[in-house]
């Protein structure tokens, strides 16, 4: 079964990764899609989304 919060979350913060310039509001929705693709991930899904978080914040310290 696909988890379908997973890909959410991978095309949230892929499609924030992917913009120039984006707010506080969209990273936040990022964030939140992120949290709620941990309640049904799998381990090797967890990790790929422990990912995904450090990108959001790496992306925030650039800012």
């Amino acid at each position: 079964m696909r988890n379908n919060m997973f890909e959410q979350a991978k095309n949230a913060v892929g499609n924030l990764m992917s913009r120039n310039s984006f707010n506080e509001q969209d990273k936040q929705a990022a964030q939140n899609a992120i949290r709620s693709a941990y309640t049904n991930a799998t381990a090797e899904e967890q990790k790929e989304l422990q990912q995904l978080e450090q990108q959001l914040q790496q992306q925030n310290e650039l800012k």
